[in-house]
């Protein structure tokens, strides 16, 4: 179903992400055209696309989405960089999509550190940080977004089993009626983690899965077991090994054992 932007546009609440925004049928990857491409540059733009050929998640997995299905899309931040912590970006975003899933089908999503939103313990979206620096200073930040909205098959499996708001829902929902609520989050949880970054924090943390309990984590081909501590107050996790605590800046959880 072809994207109604007078839908989606009436639904805008934000004063800067999403004010430049390109609709694409089809190309490799959002997240490389924000990164490579400098005819886009203004802060908040957001490109959406029906179709990526190279779409890609964390760790370089495959992310595959039906054509007019679902919304795959990125973010461009370029200024206020300095003002919020660079993960801050990413924690945001996974509050966003949860957020919205929640207030607008009243479904409880969970977050699974670092990048990944759940429904019923299956994965419904995604997210994928990026960024150019140039010396020790961040010039743009890409956050990329693929969300399951009406696909209701999946061929391709990831490490966690498939599903999208519409097998939740058991109706065809519209896109640009969650694509607008995320976006209006997003915006309304970065001017937060501007001025209150714990309350990102705690937030974050009330929908985080595993917190508290033991699992194991994979880190560069390495499995570390051990209890699921506490996420800090810059995001990252810390996990207890042995009665000592280790802070993890990445890693992909498995299932609680």
């Amino acid at each position: 179903m072809l994207f109604n932007f007078e839908d989606f546009d009436i639904r805008m609440e934000t004063e800067f992400i999403g004010k430049s925004f390109y609709y694409i049928d089809e190309v490799d990857s959002t997240n490389s055209i924000l990164l490579n491409n400098e005819k886009y540059d203004q802060d908040g733009t957001v490109i959406l696309a029906e179709q990526q050929t190279a779409g890609r998640g964390r760790m370089k997995r495959k992310w595959v989405s039906e054509r007019g299905k679902n919304l795959t899309f990125s973010i461009l931040i370029s200024d206020n960089i300095s003002k919020i912590n660079v993960n801050f970006f990413n924690l945001c975003a996974g509050l966003a999509i949860a957020n919205a899933i929640e207030n607008l089908f009243q479904l409880p999503a969970k977050l699974k550190w670092p990048n990944d939103v759940l429904i019923s313990n299956k994965k419904v979206a995604g997210l994928l940080l990026e960024s150019i620096s140039s010396g020790d200073r961040i010039k743009k930040i890409i956050i990329g977004f693929g969300i399951n909205i009406n696909q209701t098959h999946f061929p391709f499996m990831d490490n966690l089993s498939p599903t999208s708001i519409r097998i939740e829902v058991k109706k065809e929902v519209s896109r640009e009626k969650i694509l607008s609520e995320i976006l209006n989050q997003y915006e309304e949880l970065l001017e937060i983690a501007k001025k209150e970054p714990n309350k990102i924090i705690y937030n974050w943390k009330e929908k985080c899965l595993y917190l508290g309990e033991r699992i194991q984590i994979t880190i560069n081909n390495e499995q570390i077991i051990g209890i699921f501590e506490d996420i800090d107050d810059e995001g990252f996790l810390l996990l207890k090994v042995d009665n000592k605590i280790q802070k993890l800046y990445s890693g992909e959880i498995s299932e609680s054992i």
